[in-house]
């Protein structure tokens, strides 16, 4: 079934259905490490030590350091990705990661099970926190290429299903705290959910190629290439026998493609006229994908509100946030966390996410664009000084759970806005055979955004 411009119908709107999932499966990882913290915690924080009369209990700092190793191997597989994305199909490098992905996540669950001394649980943990966020490096880049060969919209799809993959790992962590089992069984229960998760994700990317609308768009850069030659060729020339017709000296001829009118004008005795004339070596060029410095020159803006946007977020949450306490102690607070912290930044960055379907404010020429996402900063300290404890020098001037709630729902929603935004507008800003690499790079600085703001948490918890 196609359009009135010979398109094919996105029938059940099947392929947004499947790149949401897909943006949804790329965040499970990292969302589902960092909402279940307090699991860590409480695993890591059982041993104390006898310092004379005194009782002194190991930190394992696990927030930072999971923040750290998580957005490291981001930051560098995403780079290795650009380099890879070319010689590796994109088959290979998406379904492989999601296995790999699978793998990671029943160890994890398995674990749950296995009674283990506090440091080399510690040290499985990050080693799987460093691996499973490699590979998802290598399957967010290429998906970011992926869904940058279809219509805009698309990319918001894919955008949005990111920002509901932390809303997800949230709703599954409160069901743990609430259900009555036990904790090891409730733990248990949660890491089996990825697993499901990214099964799903799995067998949705395999049926994407069987659905004629994903086929027409998937396989357009290789057309596009092969319909540019086809056009110059008709402009410049013409092919006979695999060789093209014209001078010695490599260019083609107009005179083989004449109108009938050019050649009446010329008997007539009026001026004669060429049609343009072409190259190989033009040819090549045309056909060619811009280096990724040419496109890095046409996308650079939007690359730093990527990189400042995710540097300011992941600086505080959930570094920082994670450890602001409630006002209201008693049952509340064993729910305090999931709700006020995870869930509220979760669902406001999917909704600010979202929000970016329906507007596109400020333009992506605009000044004003990079001048807002720069104003984010103000979260930093703002954030600090709500009730985290333990602290050493900052005072506390927010102490209410609803001023909290407040400060992260505009956090939130804000981050989610201008990342999707960001991440939009590039692909926009160069040719449709650059937009694959535009795409590619953006990740790269997305991630290296990731990795500025989580070697900023350690200093600015330490301030607290």
């Amino acid at each position: 079934m196609t359009g009135r411009t010979g398109t094919p119908q996105d029938r059940g709107c099947m392929v947004g259905i499947i790149f949401f999932i897909l943006g949804l499966g790329t965040l499970l990882p990292w969302n589902f490490f960092m909402t279940a913290s307090l699991y860590f915690q409480g695993r890591l924080n059982k041993t104390e030590f006898t310092n004379g009369t005194v009782a002194v209990r190991k930190e394992y700092y696990f927030n930072n350091w999971m923040t750290l190793l998580s957005q490291l191997p981001l930051l560098l597989f995403t780079l290795l990705n650009s380099f890879l994305y070319q010689r590796i199909s994109e088959a290979v490098r998406v379904a492989g990661s999601l296995v790999f992905i699978l793998l990671l996540f029943i160890l994890t669950a398995v674990l749950v099970k296995v009674p283990m001394e506090e440091d080399r649980f510690f040290s499985v943990t990050m080693a799987t926190i460093w691996f499973i966020n490699s590979f998802g490096a290598v399957l967010q880049g290429s998906l970011f290429g992926l869904v940058g060969l279809l219509p805009l919209k698309y990319s918001a799809v894919f955008m949005s299903g990111q920002g509901l993959a932390g809303t997800f790992a949230a709703v599954a962590m409160l069901l743990a705290i609430a259900s009555e089992a036990d904790s090891e069984t409730a733990a248990l229960g949660y890491f089996i959910t990825p697993c499901v998760g990214t099964l799903v994700t799995l067998f949705s990317y395999l049926l994407l190629p069987r659905l004629e609308f994903a086929q027409h768009f998937l396989k357009r850069s290789g057309k596009y290439e092969e319909g540019t030659t086809d056009e110059l060729l008709k402009e410049g020339g013409r092919v006979e026998n695999g060789k093209l017709n014209g001078h010695a000296n490599g260019t083609v001829s107009s005179n083989a493609n004449k109108s009938s009118s050019q050649a009446e004008a010329e008997e007539d005795g009026s001026p004669k006229t060429r049609q343009p004339f072409l190259s190989l070596e033009q040819i090549e060029k045309e056909q060619a994908k811009s280096s990724v410095v040419e496109v890095f020159k046409k996308i650079w803006v939007m690359a730093f509100c990527v990189t400042f946007v995710f540097t300011v977020t992941l600086s505080v949450f959930p570094a920082v946030t994670v450890d602001v306490k409630t006002s209201f102690p008693g049952k509340w607070e064993r729910f305090f966390i999931s709700v006020c912290c995870f869930l509220i930044f979760n669902v406001n960055d999917w909704l600010g996410r979202t929000i970016t379907t329906l507007i596109q404010w400020p333009r992506k020429e605009s000044r004003l664009f990079p001048a807002l996402v720069v104003s984010r900063v103000v979260f930093v300290p703002l954030l600090m000084l709500c009730n985290v404890q333990s602290r050493s020098y900052l005072p506390v001037l927010f102490t209410h759970d609803v001023a909290f709630t407040a400060i992260m729902a505009l956090f939130s929603v804000s981050s989610g806005y201008f990342v999707c935004l960001s991440m939009s507008y590039a692909p926009q800003m160069v040719k449709p055979k650059d937009a694959e690499t535009a795409g590619a790079l953006m990740t790269f600085f997305l991630a290296l955004g990731l990795s500025i703001g989580a070697a900023l948490s350690f200093p600015l918890r330490a301030l607290v």
